[in-house]
């Protein structure tokens, strides 16, 4: 079985604290608000990441990651996304 860190928000902010946790996974995820390119530039050093662009992010990131990322992990089907929909403006499909 897979071990994965999901993280989000982070705000341009990484620590030592959360490189240990980076570095107990397997992998990544990073669901947006992510801040600094740093952030990822870091975690990709040391781990496989999958991460999404956040409303905060600028065109730098928005231009490395998708709004959006569907994909498979151990036969189970991921949709991941920083912000899924707002109250009374969510499309139901």
């Amino acid at each position: 079985m897979i071990k994965i860190l999901l993280l989000s928000d982070t705000h341009s902010y990484i620590d030592d604290d959360i490189l240990k946790y980076v570095k107990e996974a397997d992998e990544v995820w990073h669901a947006g608000d992510i801040g600094d390119i740093t952030v990822t530039d870091t975690i990709k050093n040391l781990k496989p990441l999958k991460a999404v662009y956040g409303n905060i992010d600028n065109t730098l990131i928005r231009s490395e990651f998708p709004e959006h990322q569907r994909f498979m992990c151990e036969d189970v089907d991921v949709w991941m996304t920083h912000i899924g929909g707002y109250p009374k403006a969510y499309d139901v499909r």
